[in-house]
Protein backbone atom coordinates (compact mmCIF):
# COMPACT_ATOMS: atom_id res chain seq x y z
CA UNK A 1 0.00 0.00 0.00
CA UNK A 2 1.31 3.45 -0.91
CA UNK A 3 2.27 5.60 2.03
CA UNK A 4 0.33 8.87 2.05
CA UNK A 5 1.98 12.20 2.78
CA UNK A 6 0.32 13.90 5.74
CA UNK A 7 0.53 17.63 6.58
CA UNK A 8 3.26 18.49 9.08
CA UNK A 9 0.78 20.37 11.29
CA UNK A 10 -1.35 17.23 11.62
CA UNK A 11 1.65 15.14 12.65
CA UNK A 12 2.78 17.79 15.13
CA UNK A 13 -0.70 17.88 16.68
CA UNK A 14 -0.71 14.11 17.17
CA UNK A 15 2.81 14.18 18.58
CA UNK A 16 1.90 16.93 21.05
CA UNK A 17 -1.22 15.10 22.27
CA UNK A 18 0.68 11.83 22.47
CA UNK A 19 3.45 13.42 24.50
CA UNK A 20 0.88 14.76 26.95
CA UNK A 21 -0.41 11.24 27.59
CA UNK A 22 3.13 9.95 28.15
CA UNK A 23 3.87 12.78 30.55
CA UNK A 24 0.58 12.44 32.43
CA UNK A 25 1.00 8.74 33.13
CA UNK A 26 4.58 9.06 34.41
CA UNK A 27 3.81 8.99 38.18
CA UNK A 28 1.23 6.18 37.89
CA UNK A 29 2.95 3.01 39.03
CA UNK A 30 0.29 0.40 39.67
CA UNK A 31 2.46 -2.38 41.12
CA UNK A 32 4.28 0.01 43.46
CA UNK A 33 0.95 1.36 44.69
CA UNK A 34 -0.62 -2.03 45.44
CA UNK A 35 2.28 -4.12 46.78
CA UNK A 36 2.56 -5.06 50.46
CA UNK A 37 5.75 -4.04 52.20
CA UNK A 38 8.22 -6.48 53.71
CA UNK A 39 6.91 -6.01 57.25
CA UNK A 40 3.69 -7.77 56.23
CA UNK A 41 5.68 -10.74 54.93
CA UNK A 42 7.86 -10.92 58.02
CA UNK A 43 4.84 -10.79 60.34
CA UNK A 44 3.04 -13.52 58.42
CA UNK A 45 6.05 -15.85 58.48
CA UNK A 46 6.65 -15.09 62.17
CA UNK A 47 3.17 -16.45 62.91
CA UNK A 48 3.97 -19.55 60.79
CA UNK A 49 1.30 -18.70 58.25
CA UNK A 50 -1.57 -19.06 60.71
CA UNK A 51 -2.77 -15.44 60.93
CA UNK A 52 -4.25 -13.29 58.18
CA UNK A 53 -1.98 -10.43 57.04
CA UNK A 54 -3.04 -7.21 58.84
CA UNK A 55 -3.84 -5.34 55.63
CA UNK A 56 -6.90 -3.10 55.63
CA UNK A 57 -8.04 0.22 54.19
CA UNK A 58 -5.97 2.10 56.75
CA UNK A 59 -2.85 0.23 55.61
CA UNK A 60 -3.22 1.64 52.11
CA UNK A 61 -4.15 5.09 53.40
CA UNK A 62 -0.80 5.11 55.20
CA UNK A 63 0.90 4.63 51.82
CA UNK A 64 -0.39 7.57 49.76
CA UNK A 65 -0.22 7.64 45.99
CA UNK A 66 2.63 9.53 44.32
CA UNK A 67 0.18 11.95 42.70
CA UNK A 68 -3.05 13.83 43.40
CA UNK A 69 -5.69 11.45 42.05
CA UNK A 70 -8.35 14.13 41.51
CA UNK A 71 -5.99 16.38 39.58
CA UNK A 72 -4.62 13.45 37.58
CA UNK A 73 -8.09 12.30 36.50
CA UNK A 74 -8.89 15.87 35.44
CA UNK A 75 -5.63 16.04 33.49
CA UNK A 76 -6.55 12.93 31.48
CA UNK A 77 -10.06 14.23 30.94
CA UNK A 78 -8.66 17.48 29.55
CA UNK A 79 -6.32 15.57 27.22
CA UNK A 80 -9.24 13.46 26.01
CA UNK A 81 -11.27 16.60 25.37
CA UNK A 82 -8.42 18.18 23.41
CA UNK A 83 -7.96 15.03 21.32
CA UNK A 84 -11.59 15.29 20.19
CA UNK A 85 -11.29 19.05 19.69
CA UNK A 86 -8.20 18.80 17.48
CA UNK A 87 -8.67 15.45 15.73
CA UNK A 88 -12.42 14.88 15.71
CA UNK A 89 -14.56 12.08 17.06
CA UNK A 90 -13.70 9.39 14.51
CA UNK A 91 -10.00 9.93 13.85
CA UNK A 92 -8.32 6.47 14.23
CA UNK A 93 -5.27 7.54 16.23
CA UNK A 94 -7.47 9.86 18.25
CA UNK A 95 -9.72 6.93 19.18
CA UNK A 96 -6.73 4.99 20.50
CA UNK A 97 -5.48 7.92 22.55
CA UNK A 98 -8.94 8.67 23.98
CA UNK A 99 -9.30 5.05 25.05
CA UNK A 100 -5.92 5.27 26.77
CA UNK A 101 -7.06 8.35 28.69
CA UNK A 102 -10.22 6.52 29.79
CA UNK A 103 -8.17 3.52 30.91
CA UNK A 104 -5.77 5.62 32.92
CA UNK A 105 -8.70 7.33 34.65
CA UNK A 106 -10.06 3.88 35.50
CA UNK A 107 -6.63 2.84 36.81
CA UNK A 108 -6.63 5.87 39.09
CA UNK A 109 -10.11 5.00 40.35
CA UNK A 110 -8.87 1.48 41.08
CA UNK A 111 -5.92 2.82 43.06
CA UNK A 112 -8.20 5.21 44.95
CA UNK A 113 -10.24 2.13 45.91
CA UNK A 114 -7.33 0.18 47.41
CA UNK A 115 -8.55 -1.81 50.40
CA UNK A 116 -12.22 -1.71 49.35
CA UNK A 117 -14.52 -4.03 47.42
CA UNK A 118 -14.44 -1.65 44.45
CA UNK A 119 -10.73 -2.36 43.91
CA UNK A 120 -11.38 -5.94 42.81
CA UNK A 121 -14.38 -4.98 40.69
CA UNK A 122 -12.44 -2.33 38.78
CA UNK A 123 -9.53 -4.75 38.43
CA UNK A 124 -11.91 -7.15 36.67
CA UNK A 125 -13.00 -4.38 34.32
CA UNK A 126 -9.39 -3.63 33.41
CA UNK A 127 -7.82 -7.09 33.30
CA UNK A 128 -10.78 -9.46 33.15
CA UNK A 129 -12.01 -12.23 35.46
CA UNK A 130 -11.16 -15.93 35.63
CA UNK A 131 -14.80 -16.70 34.83
CA UNK A 132 -14.54 -14.89 31.47
CA UNK A 133 -14.99 -17.04 28.36
CA UNK A 134 -13.09 -16.41 25.13
CA UNK A 135 -16.25 -16.90 23.07
CA UNK A 136 -19.85 -17.88 23.80
CA UNK A 137 -19.94 -21.51 24.87
CA UNK A 138 -16.14 -21.82 25.05
CA UNK A 139 -14.18 -22.78 28.18
CA UNK A 140 -13.33 -20.01 30.63
CA UNK A 141 -9.90 -19.01 31.87
CA UNK A 142 -10.64 -20.96 35.03
CA UNK A 143 -11.41 -24.04 32.89
CA UNK A 144 -8.13 -23.55 31.04
CA UNK A 145 -6.24 -23.41 34.33
CA UNK A 146 -7.79 -26.67 35.55
CA UNK A 147 -7.25 -28.40 32.21
CA UNK A 148 -3.58 -27.43 32.09
CA UNK A 149 -3.17 -28.59 35.70
CA UNK A 150 -4.54 -32.01 34.75
CA UNK A 151 -2.07 -32.27 31.86
CA UNK A 152 0.81 -31.25 34.10
CA UNK A 153 -0.23 -33.75 36.76
CA UNK A 154 -0.13 -36.53 34.17
CA UNK A 155 3.55 -35.87 33.47
CA UNK A 156 4.63 -34.76 36.95
CA UNK A 157 5.81 -38.24 38.02
CA UNK A 158 8.32 -38.48 35.17
CA UNK A 159 11.84 -38.22 36.53
CA UNK A 160 13.24 -37.05 33.19
CA UNK A 161 11.21 -33.82 33.31
CA UNK A 162 12.60 -32.57 36.61
CA UNK A 163 14.06 -29.07 36.57
CA UNK A 164 17.78 -28.70 36.11
CA UNK A 165 19.68 -27.73 39.25
CA UNK A 166 19.93 -23.97 39.77
CA UNK A 167 23.70 -23.58 39.73
CA UNK A 168 23.93 -20.13 38.11
CA UNK A 169 24.31 -17.14 40.42
CA UNK A 170 22.78 -13.76 39.63
CA UNK A 171 26.19 -12.65 38.39
CA UNK A 172 26.31 -15.64 36.03
CA UNK A 173 22.80 -14.91 34.77
CA UNK A 174 23.64 -11.24 34.20
CA UNK A 175 26.66 -12.16 32.08
CA UNK A 176 24.72 -14.67 29.98
CA UNK A 177 21.75 -12.35 29.45
CA UNK A 178 23.97 -9.39 28.60
CA UNK A 179 25.88 -11.27 25.91
CA UNK A 180 22.77 -12.85 24.37
CA UNK A 181 20.79 -9.61 24.24
CA UNK A 182 23.76 -7.70 22.87
CA UNK A 183 23.75 -10.07 19.90
CA UNK A 184 20.15 -9.02 19.12
CA UNK A 185 19.98 -5.37 20.17
CA UNK A 186 23.60 -4.19 20.03
CA UNK A 187 26.24 -3.97 22.73
CA UNK A 188 24.99 -0.92 24.65
CA UNK A 189 21.23 -0.97 23.99
CA UNK A 190 20.08 -3.07 26.96
CA UNK A 191 21.75 -3.07 30.36
CA UNK A 192 21.51 -6.14 32.61
CA UNK A 193 22.52 -5.77 36.26
CA UNK A 194 21.99 -7.18 39.73
CA UNK A 195 19.55 -5.52 42.13
CA UNK A 196 18.59 -5.95 45.78
CA UNK A 197 15.33 -4.06 45.47
CA UNK A 198 13.04 -6.47 43.61
CA UNK A 199 10.80 -9.33 44.72
CA UNK A 200 10.70 -11.30 41.45
CA UNK A 201 13.78 -13.09 40.09
CA UNK A 202 14.02 -10.43 37.35
CA UNK A 203 12.22 -7.31 36.20
CA UNK A 204 12.33 -5.37 32.93
CA UNK A 205 12.56 -1.60 32.59
CA UNK A 206 12.65 0.69 29.59
CA UNK A 207 16.15 -0.31 28.49
CA UNK A 208 17.33 -2.64 31.24
CA UNK A 209 16.70 -5.90 33.05
CA UNK A 210 17.28 -6.18 36.79
CA UNK A 211 18.21 -9.57 38.23
CA UNK A 212 17.65 -10.24 41.94
CA UNK A 213 21.06 -10.44 43.55
CA UNK A 214 20.32 -13.44 45.80
CA UNK A 215 18.43 -15.51 43.19
CA UNK A 216 19.76 -18.70 41.63
CA UNK A 217 19.08 -19.82 38.06
CA UNK A 218 19.57 -22.64 35.61
CA UNK A 219 20.14 -22.44 31.88
CA UNK A 220 16.44 -22.74 31.07
CA UNK A 221 15.58 -19.89 33.46
CA UNK A 222 18.03 -17.62 31.68
CA UNK A 223 16.62 -18.57 28.29
CA UNK A 224 13.09 -17.76 29.46
CA UNK A 225 14.24 -14.36 30.79
CA UNK A 226 16.01 -13.66 27.51
CA UNK A 227 12.90 -14.11 25.37
CA UNK A 228 10.25 -12.94 27.88
CA UNK A 229 11.83 -9.89 29.49
CA UNK A 230 14.37 -9.02 26.79
CA UNK A 231 12.99 -9.80 23.35
CA UNK A 232 9.39 -8.89 24.21
CA UNK A 233 9.10 -6.47 27.14
CA UNK A 234 12.23 -4.40 26.58
CA UNK A 235 12.06 -4.85 22.82
CA UNK A 236 8.55 -3.43 22.54
CA UNK A 237 9.45 -0.55 24.86
CA UNK A 238 12.42 0.37 22.67
CA UNK A 239 10.25 0.14 19.56
CA UNK A 240 7.72 2.42 21.22
CA UNK A 241 10.44 4.91 22.15
CA UNK A 242 11.53 4.80 18.50
CA UNK A 243 8.15 6.18 17.37
CA UNK A 244 8.62 9.75 16.08
CA UNK A 245 4.93 10.74 16.28
CA UNK A 246 2.82 8.22 18.21
CA UNK A 247 5.00 8.32 21.30
CA UNK A 248 2.17 6.88 23.40
CA UNK A 249 3.23 3.46 22.08
CA UNK A 250 6.18 3.57 24.49
CA UNK A 251 3.80 3.26 27.45
CA UNK A 252 1.20 0.62 28.11
CA UNK A 253 -2.19 0.91 29.81
CA UNK A 254 -3.79 -2.27 31.21
CA UNK A 255 -5.28 -3.29 27.85
CA UNK A 256 -1.75 -3.61 26.45
CA UNK A 257 -0.73 -5.87 29.35
CA UNK A 258 -2.71 -8.76 27.87
CA UNK A 259 -0.95 -8.31 24.52
CA UNK A 260 2.45 -7.92 26.16
CA UNK A 261 2.21 -10.98 28.37
CA UNK A 262 0.57 -13.01 25.61
CA UNK A 263 3.45 -12.25 23.27
CA UNK A 264 5.97 -13.04 26.00
CA UNK A 265 4.44 -16.46 26.76
CA UNK A 266 4.08 -17.25 23.06
CA UNK A 267 7.75 -16.40 22.59
CA UNK A 268 8.70 -18.75 25.42
CA UNK A 269 6.77 -21.55 23.72
CA UNK A 270 7.98 -21.10 20.13
CA UNK A 271 11.56 -20.53 21.30
CA UNK A 272 11.34 -23.76 23.33
CA UNK A 273 12.19 -21.76 26.45
CA UNK A 274 9.17 -22.74 28.53
CA UNK A 275 8.96 -25.86 30.70
CA UNK A 276 6.37 -27.62 32.93
CA UNK A 277 7.36 -25.87 36.17
CA UNK A 278 7.05 -22.49 34.51
CA UNK A 279 3.66 -23.38 33.02
CA UNK A 280 2.42 -24.66 36.37
CA UNK A 281 3.41 -21.35 37.96
CA UNK A 282 1.23 -19.47 35.45
CA UNK A 283 -1.59 -21.99 35.76
CA UNK A 284 -1.60 -21.74 39.55
CA UNK A 285 -1.88 -17.96 39.35
CA UNK A 286 -5.04 -18.33 37.29
CA UNK A 287 -6.43 -20.95 39.65
CA UNK A 288 -5.65 -18.80 42.70
CA UNK A 289 -7.47 -15.80 41.21
CA UNK A 290 -10.48 -17.96 40.39
CA UNK A 291 -10.53 -19.36 43.94
CA UNK A 292 -10.43 -15.83 45.36
CA UNK A 293 -13.22 -14.73 43.03
CA UNK A 294 -15.24 -17.66 44.40
CA UNK A 295 -14.68 -16.50 47.99
CA UNK A 296 -11.37 -18.03 49.10
CA UNK A 297 -9.37 -15.79 51.45
CA UNK A 298 -5.63 -15.26 51.74
CA UNK A 299 -5.01 -18.22 54.04
CA UNK A 300 -6.89 -20.58 51.73
CA UNK A 301 -4.82 -19.41 48.74
CA UNK A 302 -1.66 -19.70 50.85
CA UNK A 303 -2.52 -23.32 51.73
CA UNK A 304 -3.34 -24.03 48.08
CA UNK A 305 0.23 -23.12 47.21
CA UNK A 306 1.61 -25.13 50.11
CA UNK A 307 -0.26 -28.16 48.73
CA UNK A 308 1.41 -27.48 45.38
CA UNK A 309 4.78 -28.02 47.06
CA UNK A 310 5.80 -24.38 47.52
CA UNK A 311 7.75 -23.26 50.58
CA UNK A 312 6.22 -20.95 53.18
CA UNK A 313 7.96 -17.92 51.64
CA UNK A 314 7.01 -18.89 48.10
CA UNK A 315 3.42 -19.55 49.13
CA UNK A 316 3.19 -16.17 50.85
CA UNK A 317 4.64 -14.42 47.80
CA UNK A 318 2.28 -16.17 45.41
CA UNK A 319 -0.79 -15.58 47.57
CA UNK A 320 0.07 -11.92 48.09
CA UNK A 321 0.20 -11.44 44.29
CA UNK A 322 -3.49 -12.33 44.17
CA UNK A 323 -4.52 -9.91 46.95
CA UNK A 324 -2.19 -6.91 46.52
CA UNK A 325 -4.25 -3.72 46.46
CA UNK A 326 -7.19 -5.62 47.90
CA UNK A 327 -7.98 -7.08 51.32
CA UNK A 328 -6.89 -10.57 52.46
CA UNK A 329 -10.53 -11.59 52.33
CA UNK A 330 -11.58 -9.50 49.34
CA UNK A 331 -11.75 -9.87 45.58
CA UNK A 332 -8.39 -10.47 43.89
CA UNK A 333 -6.16 -8.26 41.77
CA UNK A 334 -6.62 -9.98 38.41
CA UNK A 335 -3.61 -8.74 36.46
CA UNK A 336 -2.00 -12.21 36.55
CA UNK A 337 -4.73 -13.51 34.26
CA UNK A 338 -2.96 -11.64 31.45
CA UNK A 339 -0.43 -14.43 30.85
CA UNK A 340 -2.70 -17.28 29.81
CA UNK A 341 -5.45 -15.01 28.49
CA UNK A 342 -2.95 -13.10 26.37
CA UNK A 343 -1.36 -16.27 25.04
CA UNK A 344 -4.69 -17.64 23.79
CA UNK A 345 -5.74 -14.33 22.21
CA UNK A 346 -2.39 -13.73 20.50
CA UNK A 347 -2.13 -17.33 19.27
CA UNK A 348 -5.63 -17.15 17.79
CA UNK A 349 -4.87 -13.80 16.17
CA UNK A 350 -1.73 -15.13 14.48
CA UNK A 351 -3.60 -18.24 13.33
CA UNK A 352 -6.24 -16.06 11.68
CA UNK A 353 -3.65 -13.73 10.17
CA UNK A 354 -1.99 -16.72 8.49
CA UNK A 355 -5.33 -18.18 7.39
CA UNK A 356 -6.32 -14.85 5.79
CA UNK A 357 -2.88 -14.24 4.27
CA UNK A 358 -2.28 -11.07 6.28
CA UNK A 359 1.21 -11.86 7.54
CA UNK A 360 2.20 -8.19 7.48
CA UNK A 361 -0.13 -7.64 10.44
CA UNK A 362 1.82 -9.93 12.78
CA UNK A 363 5.04 -7.91 13.33
CA UNK A 364 2.94 -4.82 14.12
CA UNK A 365 2.28 -6.37 17.55
CA UNK A 366 5.87 -5.31 18.37
CA UNK A 367 5.53 -1.62 17.33
CA UNK A 368 5.35 -0.68 20.99
CA UNK A 369 2.98 -1.34 23.86
CA UNK A 370 0.20 -2.29 21.49
CA UNK A 371 -3.31 -3.56 22.12
CA UNK A 372 -4.65 -6.41 20.04
CA UNK A 373 -7.80 -4.54 19.03
CA UNK A 374 -5.68 -1.75 17.53
CA UNK A 375 -3.66 -3.84 15.08
CA UNK A 376 -5.87 -3.04 12.09
CA UNK A 377 -5.60 0.65 12.88
CA UNK A 378 -1.82 0.30 13.32
CA UNK A 379 -1.58 -1.01 9.76
CA UNK A 380 -3.32 2.17 8.58
CA UNK A 381 -1.08 4.36 10.74
CA UNK A 382 2.06 2.71 9.31
CA UNK A 383 0.77 3.38 5.78
CA UNK A 384 0.18 7.02 6.73
CA UNK A 385 3.66 7.37 8.22
CA UNK A 386 2.35 8.05 11.72
CA UNK A 387 3.80 4.79 13.07
CA UNK A 388 7.11 3.25 12.02
CA UNK A 389 7.48 -0.55 11.81
CA UNK A 390 9.29 -2.20 14.74
CA UNK A 391 13.06 -1.87 14.68
CA UNK A 392 13.64 -4.77 17.05
CA UNK A 393 11.94 -8.09 16.34
CA UNK A 394 12.62 -11.57 17.73
CA UNK A 395 14.04 -13.88 15.03
CA UNK A 396 10.80 -15.90 15.03
CA UNK A 397 8.88 -12.79 13.95
CA UNK A 398 11.48 -11.28 11.64
CA UNK A 399 11.33 -14.30 9.34
CA UNK A 400 7.78 -15.63 9.42
CA UNK A 401 8.43 -18.76 7.37
CA UNK A 402 8.54 -21.26 10.22
CA UNK A 403 5.78 -19.54 12.21
CA UNK A 404 3.51 -19.53 9.15
CA UNK A 405 4.10 -23.24 8.55
CA UNK A 406 3.34 -24.00 12.19
CA UNK A 407 0.10 -22.01 12.06
CA UNK A 408 -1.00 -23.67 8.80
CA UNK A 409 -0.77 -27.07 10.49
CA UNK A 410 -2.39 -25.69 13.64
CA UNK A 411 -5.35 -24.35 11.65
CA UNK A 412 -5.98 -27.83 10.26
CA UNK A 413 -5.44 -29.65 13.54
CA UNK A 414 -8.07 -27.44 15.19
CA UNK A 415 -10.69 -29.18 13.03
CA UNK A 416 -9.84 -32.63 14.39
CA UNK A 417 -11.60 -34.12 17.42
CA UNK A 418 -9.06 -34.96 20.11
CA UNK A 419 -11.59 -37.26 21.79
CA UNK A 420 -11.98 -39.22 18.54
CA UNK A 421 -8.21 -39.35 18.08
CA UNK A 422 -7.78 -40.65 21.64
CA UNK A 423 -10.24 -43.44 20.91
CA UNK A 424 -8.51 -44.33 17.64
CA UNK A 425 -5.09 -44.40 19.31
CA UNK A 426 -6.27 -46.41 22.32
CA UNK A 427 -4.43 -49.53 21.23
CA UNK A 428 -1.09 -47.84 20.58
CA UNK A 429 -0.81 -45.27 23.41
Amino acid sequence: MTRRKLPDDYQKTIRALSDRIVQAQTPIRVLDAVKWDDSVRQGFLKHKGKAMPPVDRAYYDSRPLAFDSVEKKLEFQNIERDITRHLGQFNPVGQIMRRMCKEYRMVIRMLEARGTADFGLISQELYGAASDAFHAGDPTLADLGLMLSDYLNNIAHRGDLKDEAKTLTAKDAVGLLQSRLAAVFGDDTIRVFESDGIVADAAAGADYIKVRADAMFNERDVRALEVHEGLVHVGTTLNGQNQPICTFLSKGPPSSTVTQEGLAILMEVIAFASYPTRLRRLTNRTRAIHMAEEGADFLEIYHFYREQGCSMEESYGNASRAFRGSLPGGLPFTKDLSYLKGFILIYNYIQLAVRKGKLEQIPLLFCGKTTLEDTRTLRQLVDEGLVVPPKYLPPQFRDLNALSAWMCFSNFLNHLSLDRIEADYANIL
